[in-house]
Protein backbone atom coordinates (compact mmCIF):
# COMPACT_ATOMS: atom_id res chain seq x y z
CA UNK A 1 0.00 0.00 0.00
CA UNK A 2 1.38 3.38 -0.99
CA UNK A 3 1.76 5.75 1.94
CA UNK A 4 0.34 9.25 1.43
CA UNK A 5 2.95 11.86 0.59
CA UNK A 6 4.04 14.27 3.31
CA UNK A 7 5.21 16.79 0.70
CA UNK A 8 2.87 19.79 0.47
CA UNK A 9 2.65 21.01 -3.11
CA UNK A 10 2.17 24.63 -4.28
CA UNK A 11 -1.35 26.01 -4.40
CA UNK A 12 -2.73 22.69 -3.19
CA UNK A 13 -4.10 20.79 -0.23
CA UNK A 14 -2.35 18.01 1.69
CA UNK A 15 -2.68 15.40 0.36
CA UNK A 16 -2.60 16.99 -3.06
CA UNK A 17 -5.68 16.86 -5.29
CA UNK A 18 -5.26 15.67 -7.92
CA UNK A 19 -2.24 13.57 -7.07
CA UNK A 20 0.94 14.95 -8.66
CA UNK A 21 2.65 12.96 -11.40
CA UNK A 22 5.86 11.27 -10.33
CA UNK A 23 8.79 12.36 -12.53
CA UNK A 24 11.81 10.06 -12.32
CA UNK A 25 13.95 11.63 -15.03
CA UNK A 26 14.13 14.51 -17.47
CA UNK A 27 15.79 14.48 -20.85
CA UNK A 28 15.84 17.18 -23.50
CA UNK A 29 12.34 18.63 -23.52
CA UNK A 30 10.61 15.62 -21.95
CA UNK A 31 9.50 14.57 -18.48
CA UNK A 32 9.80 10.81 -17.85
CA UNK A 33 7.19 9.50 -15.45
CA UNK A 34 7.34 6.59 -13.01
CA UNK A 35 4.44 5.09 -14.97
CA UNK A 36 6.71 4.71 -18.00
CA UNK A 37 5.11 7.53 -19.99
CA UNK A 38 6.92 10.63 -21.19
CA UNK A 39 5.49 14.11 -21.57
CA UNK A 40 6.67 16.95 -23.78
CA UNK A 41 6.97 19.98 -21.48
CA UNK A 42 5.15 22.93 -23.02
CA UNK A 43 5.85 25.38 -20.18
CA UNK A 44 9.53 24.71 -19.35
CA UNK A 45 8.92 24.19 -15.63
CA UNK A 46 7.28 27.55 -14.96
CA UNK A 47 9.28 29.40 -17.62
CA UNK A 48 12.74 28.44 -16.37
CA UNK A 49 14.17 25.57 -18.46
CA UNK A 50 14.76 27.64 -21.59
CA UNK A 51 17.33 25.13 -22.97
CA UNK A 52 15.34 22.06 -21.98
CA UNK A 53 16.53 19.71 -19.25
CA UNK A 54 20.02 18.49 -18.35
CA UNK A 55 21.78 20.57 -20.96
CA UNK A 56 25.40 19.29 -21.02
CA UNK A 57 26.91 22.77 -20.68
CA UNK A 58 24.96 23.46 -17.49
CA UNK A 59 25.49 19.98 -16.05
CA UNK A 60 29.23 20.32 -16.66
CA UNK A 61 29.38 23.78 -15.07
CA UNK A 62 27.74 22.50 -11.90
CA UNK A 63 29.91 19.38 -11.81
CA UNK A 64 33.15 21.30 -12.20
CA UNK A 65 32.15 23.89 -9.60
CA UNK A 66 31.15 21.17 -7.13
CA UNK A 67 34.63 19.69 -7.29
CA UNK A 68 36.16 22.96 -6.22
CA UNK A 69 33.66 24.91 -4.09
CA UNK A 70 29.98 24.14 -3.66
CA UNK A 71 29.04 26.87 -1.21
CA UNK A 72 30.58 29.36 1.13
CA UNK A 73 28.89 32.11 3.11
CA UNK A 74 28.93 35.45 1.29
CA UNK A 75 29.29 37.46 4.49
CA UNK A 76 32.93 38.53 4.59
CA UNK A 77 33.87 36.05 1.84
CA UNK A 78 33.55 35.95 -1.93
CA UNK A 79 34.33 33.54 -4.77
CA UNK A 80 35.07 33.75 -8.50
CA UNK A 81 31.72 32.42 -9.75
CA UNK A 82 29.77 35.18 -7.98
CA UNK A 83 32.20 37.92 -9.00
CA UNK A 84 32.04 36.79 -12.63
CA UNK A 85 28.23 36.67 -12.60
CA UNK A 86 27.96 40.13 -11.04
CA UNK A 87 30.29 41.53 -13.71
CA UNK A 88 28.28 39.85 -16.47
CA UNK A 89 24.93 41.13 -15.20
CA UNK A 90 26.40 44.63 -14.86
CA UNK A 91 27.48 44.45 -18.50
CA UNK A 92 24.05 43.23 -19.61
CA UNK A 93 22.30 46.02 -17.70
CA UNK A 94 24.73 48.96 -17.39
CA UNK A 95 22.13 51.18 -15.70
CA UNK A 96 21.95 48.78 -12.73
CA UNK A 97 25.54 47.60 -12.14
CA UNK A 98 25.27 46.97 -8.37
CA UNK A 99 24.21 43.34 -7.99
CA UNK A 100 22.72 41.76 -4.85
CA UNK A 101 22.16 37.98 -4.99
CA UNK A 102 19.41 36.03 -3.27
CA UNK A 103 17.74 32.64 -3.35
CA UNK A 104 14.51 33.14 -5.30
CA UNK A 105 12.45 35.60 -7.29
CA UNK A 106 10.16 36.47 -4.39
CA UNK A 107 13.17 37.30 -2.23
CA UNK A 108 14.65 39.41 -5.04
CA UNK A 109 11.46 41.48 -4.90
CA UNK A 110 11.68 41.77 -1.11
CA UNK A 111 15.26 43.00 -1.54
CA UNK A 112 14.17 45.57 -4.13
CA UNK A 113 11.49 46.97 -1.83
CA UNK A 114 13.96 47.24 1.06
CA UNK A 115 16.54 48.91 -1.19
CA UNK A 116 14.01 51.52 -2.27
CA UNK A 117 13.04 52.35 1.30
CA UNK A 118 16.59 52.43 2.59
CA UNK A 119 17.62 54.67 -0.31
CA UNK A 120 15.09 57.34 0.66
CA UNK A 121 16.05 56.98 4.32
CA UNK A 122 19.65 57.69 3.31
CA UNK A 123 18.49 60.85 1.52
CA UNK A 124 16.68 62.04 4.65
CA UNK A 125 13.24 61.36 3.17
CA UNK A 126 11.95 58.62 5.49
CA UNK A 127 8.30 59.35 4.67
CA UNK A 128 8.85 57.92 1.17
CA UNK A 129 8.15 54.36 2.20
CA UNK A 130 4.99 53.29 0.38
CA UNK A 131 4.73 51.59 -3.01
CA UNK A 132 2.63 51.78 -6.13
CA UNK A 133 1.82 48.54 -7.94
CA UNK A 134 -0.43 47.60 -10.83
CA UNK A 135 -3.72 45.75 -10.74
CA UNK A 136 -3.36 42.27 -12.25
CA UNK A 137 0.30 42.29 -11.19
CA UNK A 138 2.03 39.37 -9.50
CA UNK A 139 5.44 39.58 -7.81
CA UNK A 140 5.70 36.48 -5.62
CA UNK A 141 4.34 34.73 -2.56
CA UNK A 142 6.45 36.05 0.33
CA UNK A 143 4.87 38.77 2.49
CA UNK A 144 6.36 41.87 0.92
CA UNK A 145 6.00 40.47 -2.60
CA UNK A 146 2.34 39.70 -1.88
CA UNK A 147 2.00 43.26 -0.63
CA UNK A 148 2.70 44.64 -4.11
CA UNK A 149 0.69 41.97 -5.94
CA UNK A 150 -2.96 42.46 -6.86
CA UNK A 151 -4.92 41.37 -3.74
CA UNK A 152 -7.89 40.45 -5.94
CA UNK A 153 -5.83 37.80 -7.75
CA UNK A 154 -3.89 34.98 -6.03
CA UNK A 155 -3.61 36.42 -2.52
CA UNK A 156 -7.14 37.22 -1.44
CA UNK A 157 -6.61 35.44 1.90
CA UNK A 158 -3.78 37.87 2.72
CA UNK A 159 -5.23 41.20 1.64
CA UNK A 160 -3.78 42.96 4.67
CA UNK A 161 -0.29 42.47 3.22
CA UNK A 162 -1.13 45.12 0.64
CA UNK A 163 -2.91 47.56 2.95
CA UNK A 164 -0.26 50.25 2.48
CA UNK A 165 0.17 49.79 -1.28
CA UNK A 166 -1.41 52.11 -3.83
CA UNK A 167 -2.79 50.17 -6.81
CA UNK A 168 -3.07 51.75 -10.26
CA UNK A 169 -5.24 50.32 -13.02
CA UNK A 170 -3.61 47.65 -15.16
CA UNK A 171 -2.07 48.63 -18.49
CA UNK A 172 -4.46 48.21 -21.38
CA UNK A 173 -4.02 44.91 -23.20
CA UNK A 174 -2.17 44.87 -26.50
CA UNK A 175 1.55 45.08 -27.31
CA UNK A 176 0.79 46.91 -30.56
CA UNK A 177 -2.07 48.95 -29.14
CA UNK A 178 -2.18 52.63 -29.97
CA UNK A 179 -3.85 54.46 -27.12
CA UNK A 180 -4.14 58.20 -27.45
CA UNK A 181 -5.82 59.01 -24.16
CA UNK A 182 -3.47 56.95 -21.93
CA UNK A 183 -6.25 56.33 -19.44
CA UNK A 184 -4.22 53.62 -17.72
CA UNK A 185 -1.28 55.99 -17.17
CA UNK A 186 -3.64 58.66 -15.86
CA UNK A 187 -4.27 56.40 -12.87
CA UNK A 188 -0.54 56.29 -12.06
CA UNK A 189 -0.20 60.04 -12.57
CA UNK A 190 -3.00 60.81 -10.11
CA UNK A 191 -1.35 58.68 -7.45
CA UNK A 192 2.04 60.31 -8.04
CA UNK A 193 0.55 63.82 -7.96
CA UNK A 194 -1.23 63.21 -4.69
CA UNK A 195 1.17 60.94 -2.81
CA UNK A 196 4.67 61.31 -4.29
CA UNK A 197 6.05 62.49 -0.96
CA UNK A 198 5.03 59.11 0.50
CA UNK A 199 5.93 56.89 -2.47
CA UNK A 200 9.31 55.19 -2.57
CA UNK A 201 8.86 53.28 -5.83
CA UNK A 202 6.50 51.75 -8.33
CA UNK A 203 7.00 48.07 -9.18
CA UNK A 204 5.94 46.61 -12.51
CA UNK A 205 6.33 43.56 -14.72
CA UNK A 206 7.54 45.16 -17.97
CA UNK A 207 5.50 44.44 -21.12
CA UNK A 208 4.18 41.07 -19.89
CA UNK A 209 2.04 40.82 -16.76
CA UNK A 210 2.53 37.14 -16.00
CA UNK A 211 0.66 35.02 -13.45
CA UNK A 212 -1.83 37.77 -12.61
CA UNK A 213 -3.10 38.46 -16.12
CA UNK A 214 -1.06 36.91 -18.95
CA UNK A 215 -1.37 40.37 -20.46
CA UNK A 216 0.99 41.99 -22.98
CA UNK A 217 0.98 45.78 -23.11
CA UNK A 218 2.51 48.55 -25.22
CA UNK A 219 6.10 49.77 -24.82
CA UNK A 220 4.93 53.41 -24.82
CA UNK A 221 3.35 52.75 -21.42
CA UNK A 222 6.84 52.15 -20.03
CA UNK A 223 8.29 55.17 -21.82
CA UNK A 224 5.76 57.50 -20.25
CA UNK A 225 5.91 55.75 -16.88
CA UNK A 226 9.67 56.37 -16.75
CA UNK A 227 9.01 60.06 -17.41
CA UNK A 228 6.45 60.19 -14.60
CA UNK A 229 8.88 58.52 -12.20
CA UNK A 230 11.54 61.09 -13.01
CA UNK A 231 9.11 64.00 -12.65
CA UNK A 232 7.80 62.93 -9.25
CA UNK A 233 10.99 61.38 -7.82
CA UNK A 234 9.66 57.84 -7.64
CA UNK A 235 11.98 54.88 -8.22
CA UNK A 236 11.09 52.42 -10.99
CA UNK A 237 11.45 48.73 -10.09
CA UNK A 238 11.28 46.38 -13.06
CA UNK A 239 10.41 42.85 -12.00
CA UNK A 240 11.92 40.82 -14.85
CA UNK A 241 11.95 37.52 -13.00
CA UNK A 242 9.52 36.02 -15.51
CA UNK A 243 10.27 38.29 -18.49
CA UNK A 244 14.06 38.30 -18.46
CA UNK A 245 16.54 36.47 -20.70
CA UNK A 246 14.72 36.74 -23.99
CA UNK A 247 11.18 35.60 -23.32
CA UNK A 248 9.43 38.63 -24.87
CA UNK A 249 11.85 39.02 -27.79
CA UNK A 250 14.30 41.32 -25.99
CA UNK A 251 16.93 40.21 -23.50
CA UNK A 252 15.03 42.22 -20.88
CA UNK A 253 11.45 43.26 -21.56
CA UNK A 254 11.97 46.92 -20.57
CA UNK A 255 14.30 47.22 -23.58
CA UNK A 256 11.23 47.24 -25.83
CA UNK A 257 10.74 50.80 -24.58
CA UNK A 258 14.46 51.70 -24.46
CA UNK A 259 14.15 52.79 -20.83
CA UNK A 260 16.34 52.10 -17.81
CA UNK A 261 15.02 50.92 -14.44
CA UNK A 262 16.35 52.07 -11.10
CA UNK A 263 16.13 48.53 -9.74
CA UNK A 264 15.97 45.31 -11.77
CA UNK A 265 14.87 41.92 -10.39
CA UNK A 266 16.05 38.75 -12.14
CA UNK A 267 15.45 35.04 -11.52
CA UNK A 268 13.74 31.99 -13.08
CA UNK A 269 15.71 31.47 -16.33
CA UNK A 270 18.87 32.99 -14.82
CA UNK A 271 20.27 29.47 -14.31
CA UNK A 272 18.48 27.87 -17.25
CA UNK A 273 16.07 26.20 -14.84
CA UNK A 274 18.77 24.12 -13.11
CA UNK A 275 19.11 25.75 -9.67
CA UNK A 276 17.41 28.46 -7.69
CA UNK A 277 19.08 31.87 -7.85
CA UNK A 278 17.96 35.47 -8.15
CA UNK A 279 19.54 38.90 -8.38
CA UNK A 280 18.41 42.40 -7.53
CA UNK A 281 20.43 44.87 -9.59
CA UNK A 282 20.39 48.56 -8.82
CA UNK A 283 21.86 51.86 -9.96
CA UNK A 284 25.11 53.22 -8.58
CA UNK A 285 23.15 56.19 -7.22
CA UNK A 286 21.13 53.85 -5.00
CA UNK A 287 24.02 51.66 -3.86
CA UNK A 288 26.18 54.72 -3.16
CA UNK A 289 23.47 56.46 -1.14
CA UNK A 290 22.87 53.37 0.99
CA UNK A 291 26.59 52.73 1.43
CA UNK A 292 27.52 56.32 2.31
CA UNK A 293 24.83 57.00 4.91
CA UNK A 294 24.07 55.35 8.25
CA UNK A 295 24.05 52.45 8.84
CA UNK A 296 26.49 52.40 5.87
CA UNK A 297 25.34 48.95 4.76
CA UNK A 298 22.32 47.37 3.10
CA UNK A 299 20.40 45.48 5.75
CA UNK A 300 19.74 42.14 4.13
CA UNK A 301 21.72 38.88 4.03
CA UNK A 302 20.38 35.52 2.76
CA UNK A 303 22.24 32.50 4.13
CA UNK A 304 22.67 30.91 0.71
CA UNK A 305 23.31 34.20 -1.05
CA UNK A 306 25.48 33.79 -4.18
CA UNK A 307 25.62 30.00 -3.88
CA UNK A 308 28.66 28.96 -5.92
CA UNK A 309 26.94 26.10 -7.77
CA UNK A 310 24.07 28.35 -8.81
CA UNK A 311 26.38 31.20 -9.84
CA UNK A 312 28.54 28.86 -11.94
CA UNK A 313 25.39 27.50 -13.57
CA UNK A 314 24.12 31.04 -14.27
CA UNK A 315 27.42 31.99 -15.87
CA UNK A 316 27.18 28.95 -18.14
CA UNK A 317 23.51 29.66 -18.88
CA UNK A 318 24.22 33.23 -20.02
CA UNK A 319 27.05 31.97 -22.24
CA UNK A 320 24.75 29.31 -23.65
CA UNK A 321 22.07 31.89 -24.36
CA UNK A 322 24.58 33.68 -26.58
CA UNK A 323 25.88 30.45 -28.13
CA UNK A 324 22.44 29.24 -29.27
CA UNK A 325 21.73 32.65 -30.88
CA UNK A 326 18.52 33.03 -28.90
CA UNK A 327 17.06 36.06 -30.71
CA UNK A 328 16.12 34.39 -34.03
CA UNK A 329 14.87 31.34 -32.11
CA UNK A 330 12.48 33.45 -30.04
CA UNK A 331 11.42 35.41 -33.14
CA UNK A 332 10.61 32.11 -34.84
CA UNK A 333 8.57 30.97 -31.86
CA UNK A 334 6.49 34.14 -32.14
CA UNK A 335 5.89 33.57 -35.85
CA UNK A 336 5.05 29.90 -35.42
CA UNK A 337 2.70 30.38 -32.46
CA UNK A 338 0.85 33.22 -34.16
CA UNK A 339 0.33 30.96 -37.17
CA UNK A 340 -0.70 27.96 -35.06
CA UNK A 341 -3.23 29.93 -32.99
CA UNK A 342 -5.05 31.49 -35.95
CA UNK A 343 -7.63 28.74 -36.20
CA UNK A 344 -8.52 28.94 -32.51
CA UNK A 345 -10.11 32.38 -32.81
CA UNK A 346 -13.31 30.86 -34.23
CA UNK A 347 -13.66 28.16 -31.55
CA UNK A 348 -16.59 28.71 -29.20
CA UNK A 349 -15.05 28.82 -25.73
CA UNK A 350 -11.86 30.60 -26.81
CA UNK A 351 -12.15 34.33 -26.13
CA UNK A 352 -8.68 35.50 -27.24
CA UNK A 353 -5.25 34.35 -28.34
CA UNK A 354 -2.08 36.43 -28.05
CA UNK A 355 1.62 35.86 -28.57
CA UNK A 356 4.78 37.78 -27.75
CA UNK A 357 8.24 36.30 -28.11
CA UNK A 358 8.05 32.67 -27.02
CA UNK A 359 4.97 33.22 -24.81
CA UNK A 360 1.64 32.10 -26.24
CA UNK A 361 -1.67 32.61 -24.42
CA UNK A 362 -5.04 31.04 -25.20
CA UNK A 363 -7.69 32.76 -23.12
CA UNK A 364 -10.71 30.57 -22.39
CA UNK A 365 -14.25 31.58 -21.47
CA UNK A 366 -13.94 30.21 -17.93
CA UNK A 367 -11.40 28.72 -15.50
CA UNK A 368 -13.26 25.40 -15.65
CA UNK A 369 -12.86 25.28 -19.40
CA UNK A 370 -9.12 26.04 -19.16
CA UNK A 371 -8.71 23.35 -16.48
CA UNK A 372 -10.44 20.81 -18.72
CA UNK A 373 -7.58 21.11 -21.19
CA UNK A 374 -4.93 19.63 -18.86
CA UNK A 375 -6.14 16.00 -18.57
CA UNK A 376 -6.69 15.89 -22.33
CA UNK A 377 -3.18 17.18 -22.93
CA UNK A 378 -1.74 14.60 -20.51
CA UNK A 379 -3.52 11.80 -22.32
CA UNK A 380 -1.87 13.04 -25.52
CA UNK A 381 1.65 13.21 -24.06
CA UNK A 382 1.88 16.94 -23.33
CA UNK A 383 2.52 18.70 -20.02
CA UNK A 384 0.54 21.92 -19.64
CA UNK A 385 -0.62 23.58 -16.43
CA UNK A 386 -3.44 26.06 -17.18
CA UNK A 387 -4.45 28.53 -14.50
CA UNK A 388 -7.28 31.00 -14.30
CA UNK A 389 -8.77 31.42 -17.76
CA UNK A 390 -5.47 30.80 -19.52
CA UNK A 391 -3.87 27.93 -21.34
CA UNK A 392 -0.35 29.12 -22.03
CA UNK A 393 2.83 27.97 -23.74
CA UNK A 394 6.31 29.01 -22.63
CA UNK A 395 8.42 26.26 -24.23
CA UNK A 396 12.16 25.85 -24.24
CA UNK A 397 13.84 27.89 -26.95
CA UNK A 398 15.58 24.79 -28.26
CA UNK A 399 12.77 22.43 -29.35
CA UNK A 400 13.28 20.86 -32.75
CA UNK A 401 10.70 20.99 -35.56
CA UNK A 402 9.00 17.70 -34.72
CA UNK A 403 8.65 18.71 -31.07
CA UNK A 404 7.19 22.07 -32.10
CA UNK A 405 4.70 20.28 -34.33
CA UNK A 406 3.70 17.97 -31.48
CA UNK A 407 3.36 20.94 -29.11
CA UNK A 408 1.14 22.97 -31.41
CA UNK A 409 -0.95 20.10 -32.73
CA UNK A 410 -1.66 18.66 -29.28
CA UNK A 411 -2.42 22.06 -27.73
CA UNK A 412 -4.86 23.01 -30.48
CA UNK A 413 -6.56 19.61 -30.54
CA UNK A 414 -7.01 19.47 -26.77
CA UNK A 415 -8.38 23.02 -26.60
CA UNK A 416 -10.88 22.16 -29.33
CA UNK A 417 -11.78 18.90 -27.60
CA UNK A 418 -12.30 20.58 -24.22
CA UNK A 419 -14.61 23.14 -25.78
CA UNK A 420 -16.63 20.48 -27.60
CA UNK A 421 -17.00 18.32 -24.50
CA UNK A 422 -18.07 21.19 -22.26
CA UNK A 423 -20.54 22.49 -24.81
CA UNK A 424 -21.96 19.03 -25.39
CA UNK A 425 -22.35 18.33 -21.65
CA UNK A 426 -23.69 21.76 -20.76
CA UNK A 427 -24.45 24.39 -23.42
CA UNK A 428 -24.41 27.06 -20.69
CA UNK A 429 -20.84 26.17 -19.62
CA UNK A 430 -19.22 28.30 -22.32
Amino acid sequence: MTMPSKAWHPYNSLPAKPLPLSVIATQGHYLHLASGEKLLDGIASWWTAIFGYNHPALVEAIAQQSKQLSHVMFGGLTHPAAEQLADTLAQLSPATPSVFFSDSGSVAVEVALKMARQYWQALAKPDKKRFVALKQGYHGDTWGAMGVSDPDSLHQQFRDASAQTFFAVAPLTGFNREDNNNSDLASVKRLFEQYHQQIAAIIIEPIWQGAGAMNFYRPDYLTQLRQLCDRYQVLLICDEIATGFGKTGKLFAHQHAQIEPDILCLGKALTGGMLTLAATCTSTAISDAISNHPPHRFMHGPTYMANALACACANASIRLLHDIDWQPKVDQWQTDMNSAFKGLAIIEGVTDTRVLGHVGVIEMASPALAAAVQPLALASGLWLRPFGNWVYLTPAYTMNNSEREQLFMTTIQTVQQACRQKLSANPEAI
